[in-house]
C-alpha cells in the first residue's frame, strides 16, 4: 500500500445455483486465496451467494434466509482477514427485494449497496423479482449489525485516505448515467462492479471497452468481477470475464470460460494526481454516507507490468501506428508554419545523427504536402573538430538520397579565428571549446536562412531539452523545432519506421547505419577515427532519463516512487546503484537547466509529455531541486 499502490482482486468462484451453503464455502476459499496473495480489496460477482440465475427461486423464503445465513458465515470467516470484501446477495427491506453488494471488513458488515438499474429485456428479467435502489440511504439490521443501505455510500480506508471505494452492479455500468459517475465526483478513486454478464458473440470486446472507458472518464481504478460457468443454465452461458482497469488502461484481464482470481495493483495516488491536473474534473457533495474501514499499511508487491519504455508502444502494430501519427503531426505543424510565413526554403543542419536525420525526414514530408521541390531544402553539413568519416558520409548520403540541396561549410577555420579573438587555447577541450562549435553552426544556419529567405528547422529532442543537453543559443535555437516533444527513445523508432516504409533501399541503408551510430554531439576530436564523445557515457542512458521524465512530469510521482518503479522496469539491465546515480543527475539537470526551456522556439506537441513554456511546463527558471534531491539521498542502493 506504500507509494499509493493497493493490491486488488476480482474473484470468480465456481458456484452452484441456489446452493447457498456450498457457495459460502467457495466464496470463503476465494477470500482466503486472494488475501494470501496480498489483495486488500476483494470483489465477487453479482448475487454469487445464491447464484444470479435463480429466477423465481428468489421469491422463496428458504433461499433468502439461506443467503443471510451464508453471509453471516462469510462475515465470521473474514475475522483476521485484512481486506475489504464485496459479495453479492439478495436482501429484503420494507417489503421489497434488492440485488445488493454486501461490504465486509474483518468480521464486520459495513453496509449494502443495491443495484440502481434493473434490466428487464431480452434474456434479463430482474424486474420480476428485484426493486431498483431506494432514493435515500436507509439503515438495515443484518447479521447482528445495523448498517447503511443505499447507492450513496462510499467506503474510505482510514490508513490510506486516497483509497475510497464506490460500488455498482452489472447493468448500472451499461446505462447512460452509471452510479459510478456520481461516486467518483464525490471522491471514490476505485469503483467495484459485481456483475453477472452473460456471453454472446462480440460482447467481450464491448465489455472491455466499457470498463476501460469508464476508468478513463472517471480517472479511477475499476474492478469488474463477473459470474462464471457455475451460473450457466438453460439459455445463458457465463464466462467469468474479470477486468481490472486504471485510468484507461487494462491492468489485468482473466481468460474467458475460466473460474479464477484476477489480481493486480491500482495506483490510487496516481489517480488523485490526474484529478488535480484535470481542472475540468468537478467534484461535488451529494449527501453521501462515508463508511470508514481499517487496513494495515504494508509494502505492496507489484505484479503489474512496469514499462521500461513508456513513450514507446510495446505492440508492433501500435508502434507503427504511433510513428505514422507522430510524423504526420510534425510535418503538419511545419507545413502550417511554412505556409503562414510564406517561406519556400527550409534550412536544416545535418550531422549524420538521429535527431537531425528525423528533422530532415519531417521537412521532406512537409515539403511534399506543400508540393515544393526538395531542392528548396538547404541541408547543411558542417564538419568540425569531432566529425568522423562515418557520420559525415551518412549525412552526405542522406541528403542526396532525399534530393535536398547539399551544402557543406567546414567550421574549423572560423572557430579557430573565434578562439583567437576570445583568447581560447584550442588545446583546452573545455565547454568553451565545445560550445564555440555549436554556436558557429547555428550562426551559419541562421545566416543561410536570411540569405535564402528561409527558415531554420530545429533538431533537438525532448530528452535533450529535459536534461538541458543543448548549447544555449546554439543547437538550442531555431525558427521551428520539429523534434521538441519527441523523446530520444521514440526518435529511434520514428527513424526505423521511416526506413522500413520508405521503399528506397539506398535511403533505408543510410537510415539503418544512422540508427547504429552512437549518440554524440561530436564536439571533441575522434580517437583513431571513431567517436570519442558518447552522450550516454556523460549524462546517462536515455532510456533511463526518458523513464524518469515520463513518471515525474506525466504521473507526478516523487523521486522515491520513480526509483522504485525504475528498479522493477529495469531489473536485470541496471543495478540499483546505477539507477539511483542517473536519477540524481536527471533531477539536478532538470531543475538547473530550465532557463533553456523558458525561451524555446515553437514546435509541435506530439504526446502527453512536453516541456514548452507556453503549454505543458510552466515552472520558474530558478526553482530549487533540494527537496527532490534530499529524497533521493535518503535511498540506500
Amino acid at each position: 500500500m506504500r507509494d499509493g499502490f493497493v493490491k486488488v482482486a476480482a474473484v470468480t468462484p465456481k458456484i452452484r445455483v441456489a446452493d447457498t451453503k456450498y457457495n459460502a464455502k467457495v466464496i470463503c476459499d476465494g477470500i482466503k486465496e486472494a488475501a494470501e496473495q496480498g489483495a486488500k480489496v476483494i470483489v465477487f460477482p453479482e448475487l454469487c451467494i445464491t447464484g444470479y440465475t435463480c429466477e423465481d427461486l428468489f421469491l422463496q423464503e428458504t433461499l433468502l434466509e439461506g443467503a443471510k445465513e451464508a453471509l453471516g458465515e462469510i462475515v465470521e470467516f473474514t475475522s483476521g482477514v485484512d481486506a475489504v470484501v464485496f459479495v453479492g446477495l439478495p436482501i429484503q427491506y420494507n417489503g421489497k427485494l434488492y440485488n445488493t453488494a454486501a461490504v465486509i471488513k474483518g468480521d464486520r458488515l459495513l453496509g449494502f449497496v443495491p443495484k440502481s438499474y434493473i434490466p428487464t429485456y431480452n434474456e434479463f428479467y430482474e424486474g420480476r423479482h428485484f426493486a431498483p435502489c431506494m432514493r435515500e440511504t436507509v439503515q438495515i439490521t443484518c447479521c447482528g449489525s445495523k448498517v447503511p443501505m443505499g447507492s450513496r455510500i462510499l467506503f474510505a480506508c482510514e490508513s490510506m485516505p486516497e483509497l475510497v471505494i464506490g460500488a455498482e452492479i452489472c447493468e448500472d455500468l451499461w446505462t447512460p448515467e452509471p452510479p459510478s459517475i456520481r461516486h467518483a465526483r464525490n471522491g471514490a478513486t476505485v469503483i467495484v462492479n459485481l456483475s453477472a454478464s452473460n456471453e454472446t458473440t462480440g460482447k467481450e470486446s464491448y465489455r472491455r471497452d466499457l470498463v476501460n472507458g469508464q476508468s478513463a472518464r472517471l480517472l479511477c481504478g475499476y474492478i469488474y468481477a463477473s459470474a462464471g460457468d457455475g451460473e450457466s443454465t438453460q439459455d445463458v452461458v457465463y464466462s467469468g470475464h474479470n477486468l481490472i482497469a486504471e485510468n484507461g488502461h487494462i491492468l489485468k484481464e482473466s481468460p474467458r470460460f475460466t473460474n479464477e482470481i484476477t489480481i493486480s495493483e491500482i495506483d490510487v495516488r496516481r489517480l488523485l494526481t490526474e484529478r488535480r491536473r484535470m481542472t475540468s474534473f468537478e467534484m461535488e457533495q451529494a449527501g453521501y454516507v462515508i463508511v470508514p474501514f481499517p487496513l494495515v499499511q504494508e509494502e505492496t508487491v507489484l505484479t503489474r507490468y512496469i514499462d521500461p519504455a513508456p513513450f514507446v508502444p510495446g505492440d508492433n502494430h501500435d508502434r507503427e501506428k504511433r510513428c505514422a501519427e507522430i510524423l504526420a503531426i510534425q510535418a503538419m505543424g511545419l507545413k502550417k508554419r511554412l505556409e503562414h510565413t510564406g517561406c519556400k526554403t527550409a534550412v536544416v543542419g545535418i550531422s549524420g545523427g538521429l535527431d537531425s536525420t528525423l528533422a530532415l525526414l519531417v521537412t521532406v514530408r512537409a515539403f511534399d504536402m506543400l508540393g515544393l521541390d526538395h531542392k528548396n531544402i538547404k541541408a547543411v553539413t558542417m564538419p568540425g573538430f569531432g566529425t568522423t568519416d562515418r557520420t559525415y558520409d551518412n549525412a552526405v548520403n542522406l541528403i542526396k538520397s532525399l534530393g535536398a540541396d547539399f551544402m557543406e561549410v567546414d567550421i574549423k577555420e572560423a572557430v579557430m579565428v573565434h578562439f583567437h579573438d576570445i583568447g581560447q587555447d584550442p588545446s583546452v577541450h573545455d565547454v568553451t571549446y565545445e560550445n564555440g562549435q555549436a554556436r558557429e553552426r547555428t550562426q551559419i544556419l541562421m545566416d543561410i536562412a536570411n540569405k535564402e529567405n528561409g527558415m531554420v528547422i530545429g533538431t533537438g529532442d525532448l530528452s535533450e531539452l529535459a536534461l538541458g543537453w543543448a548549447t544555449y543559443n546554439g543547437d538550442h535555437m531555431s525558427m521551428y523545432a520539429v523534434n521538441s516533444s519527441v523523446p530520444k527513445t521514440l526518435v529511434r523508432h520514428l527513424v526505423r519506421y521511416y526506413a522500413d516504409t520508405c521503399g528506397d533501399e539506398k535511403l533505408e541503408s543510410v537510415l539503418l547505419d544512422v540508427l547504429d551510430t552512437p549518440v554524440s554531439p561530436e564536439l571533441l576530436p575522434p580517437e583513431d577515427g571513431k567517436i570519442s564523445q558518447k552522450t550516454e557515457d556523460i549524462v546517462g542512458p536515455y532510456e533511463l532519463h526518458d523513464f524518469y521524465l515520463y513518471h515525474m512530469l506525466r504521473q507526478g510521482y516523487p523521486p522515491r516512487k520513480v526509483f522504485r518503479l525504475a528498479k522493477e522496469a529495469f531489473a536485470g539491465t541496471y543495478d540499483d546503484a546505477t539507477i539511483l546515480k542517473w536519477e540524481k543527475i536527471f533531477y539536478r539537470r532538470f531543475f538547473a537547466q530550465h532557463f533553456k526551456r523558458s525561451c524555446l522556439p515553437d514546435g509541435p506537441k506530439v504526446g502527453s509529455v512536453a516541456v514548452s513554456p507556453r503549454g505543458d511546463l510552466r515552472m520558474p527558471s530558478d526553482a530549487c531541486a533540494r527537496i527532490w534531491l534530499d529524497e533521493l539521498e535518503e535511498i540506500k542502493a
